[in-house]
């Protein structure tokens, strides 16, 4: 039977004890909860928290007071609130070693040793060139806040009692607040400073190799072979990274994913992934450790903060296009594989790779079908991160309602704050939101599909499934991702807004989870391409059935999901989109 599903993401079979050490999907959770618990463990034990919680508590004292005084945001309730954002717990010693150790090649332009190296005369000189845009700046921010400082003293002297007065400090304020984000801007071009990424990327891969080798162990595989190979696979996704961080990628979103998956084609379909590589692309063993580390930045608090509204964009729509896309892949297209009709319909709706890897292990497709929808969610989430903003802005939909579409419809995590970047901070912020919320439909999606697929289609094709099939088809790796969910939203509630803002989101995600998770997204994408021949998707191509599906998928998801959005925050709960 192993050789019979060698092509299968995931194998059929029973369940033992024995699988919670030798199965692919139980080491994504232990590895995944291994970096979890030491990012907690370090982070909270010798990290800033009493001393965040101090100063938080004073900025919170200034907030209370301020707006017990005056009936709008004052300069104060600002300077606060920005005191509160700064305390980060990355900043820590712990944080700064994990930053370090977990580099990326640098932003560059025309010489790509910039990527890898800096020497400190070179970042000095940048720093003096971009002096006299950040002096500019910062006087102008200063102006700004003399001229708020007056209107406000002005509506204060009226015991803030005339409309006009406060209208008026309000505007300077935002003023203000404007200038000050441009300077904050401005500021990073004097704040280079040397680096060397070289040799902790060699010390980072020899970590990976144990890391990841560990679970190679256990579940029987040659750890020697996989250390052999995982040099080609990590300096891809090096290379990958490099390329994603040249300044024409990054204006036109073409990330480090999909660098690496080109690359990896045309290493595989030119002169040849060689045979002492494969057993390095470990595509679902890094990419499922990754999603485990991705529920702990979805959190239920988030979820909340956005109300009603962004729940329904996000669990309505969602379900709706999926099964849409499903049925008309299969009454319409005729598409003769109903496993790759169904992980391009969840990639294309749910939230691409992660929900497709969840989708393939559900329906136990095969690899090349779940290569192949990864492949067109990549292409489209390029396209649609630079082509709907400018489209929003083109015709004048609102900031939120863009946020929202853009939320529900972008695949990408990182693409979606992207674009909600590109049209501001409200857009970015309900994009981002709406996203994780959808995000928590990784797990429904999966236990779905695997009791669809039990119950219906392979008992419809004359197999005898019973019902402990769901179980053993589930993903397990998506239990690990909804814990995490759970453990952090726990955590964040019993820590409050600030606090877990300061520890967990600019702590142990941020300066730790969410570092890693980038690097096995990417080893995943790298060792994607190197497993990949052309070839062998051929025949899925016939007819173009799997790229009508995704278009016409996608575009049935964008009318609805813009639908629903303007009705529900504009015309059902427009009190809540005032709000935001």
């Amino acid at each position: 039977m192993a050789d019979q599903n060698s092509n299968v993401v995931v194998d059929k079979g029973q369940s033992r004890l024995s699988d919670l050490w030798t199965k692919e999907d139980y080491w994504a959770i232990w590895l995944g909860f291994l970096v979890i618990f030491v990012c907690l463990f370090a982070y909270f034990n010798f990290g800033p928290k009493e001393e965040f919680s101090q100063k938080i508590a004073k900025y919170n004292a200034i907030q209370q007071e301020e707006a017990a005084k005056a009936p709008f945001k004052t300069l104060e309730w600002y300077k606060a609130q920005d005191g509160k954002k700064k305390l980060k717990a990355s900043s820590s010693g712990f944080g700064k070693f994990v930053k370090e150790w977990t580099a990326r090649p640098n932003s560059w332009k025309t010489n790509p040793l910039d990527a890898f190296m800096m020497s400190e005369a070179a970042a000095n000189a940048k720093n003096e060139k971009g002096k006299p845009a950040y002096e500019k700046a910062k006087a102008a921010t200063a102006a700004a806040f003399a001229e708020a400082k007056i209107a406000q003293e002005a509506a204060a002297a009226a015991s803030f009692q005339s409309a006009d007065l406060n209208a008026a400090a309000q505007a300077k304020i935002a003023d203000w607040r404007a200038v000050a984000k441009k300077e904050s801007s401005a500021k990073k071009k004097v704040s280079h400073k040397p680096y060397n990424v070289i040799p902790t990327l060699i010390g980072l891969c020899a970590f990976f190799i144990v890391f990841f080798g560990i679970g190679i162990h256990f579940m029987g595989k040659s750890v020697s072979g996989f250390a052999k190979g995982f040099g080609i696979v990590f300096l891809v996704s090096v290379l990958a990274y490099t390329l994603g961080a040249h300044s024409i990628s990054k204006q036109y979103g073409f990330g480090a994913e999909a660098w690496g998956v080109l690359l990896g084609m045309l290493i595989a379909n030119t002169i040849g992934t060689p045979s002492w590589v494969k057993p390095a692309c470990e595509v679902e063993y890094f990419i499922k450790t990754g999603l485990v580390l991705l529920g702990a930045e979805v959190m239920f608090n988030k979820i909340v903060a956005i109300g009603i509204p962004g729940i329904f964009v996000a669990w309505v729509v969602t379900p709706v296009v999926l099964i849409s896309t499903f049925i008309f892949g299969q009454k319409v297209l005729k598409m003769p594989s109903k496993t790759l009709n169904m992980v391009i319909s969840a990639d294309m709706s749910v939230c691409g790779t992660s929900a497709a890897i969840a989708t393939a292990a559900a329906c136990r497709a095969k690899k090349e079908e779940l290569t192949l929808s990864i492949g067109l969610s990549l292409v489209f989430t390029a396209i649609m991160m630079i082509v709907m903003p400018a489209f929003i802005k083109a015709v004048g939909i609102p900031e939120i309602l863009g946020g929202a579409w853009m939320g529900g419809t972008i695949d990408a995590t990182g693409a979606v704050a992207a674009a909600g970047a590109f049209l501001g901070e409200k857009a970015l912020y309900v994009a981002a939101t709406i996203k994780m919320i959808q995000n928590v439909l990784i797990g429904v999606t999966a236990f779905g599909v695997a009791v669809y697929w039990c119950t219906r289609v392979e008992v419809e094709a004359g197999k005898q499934v019973g019902a402990a099939e769901i179980w053993h088809r589930f993903p397990k790796f998506v239990l690990g991702f909804m814990a995490a969910s759970v453990l952090f939203s726990v955590l964040d509630t019993n820590l409050g807004s600030d606090l877990g803002y300061s520890m967990l989101d600019q702590g142990v995600t941020r300066g730790g989870s969410r570092l890693l998770r980038g690097w096995f997204f990417a080893l995943s994408f790298a060792a994607i391409g190197l497993a990949t021949n052309f070839r062998e998707l051929a025949h899925y191509f016939k007819g173009g059935k799997p790229l009508i599906l995704y278009v016409c998928g996608q575009s049935f998801n964008l009318m609805l999901t813009l639908t629903m959005a303007y009705i529900m925050f504009y015309v059902v709960f427009p009190e809540i989109t005032a709000q935001i």
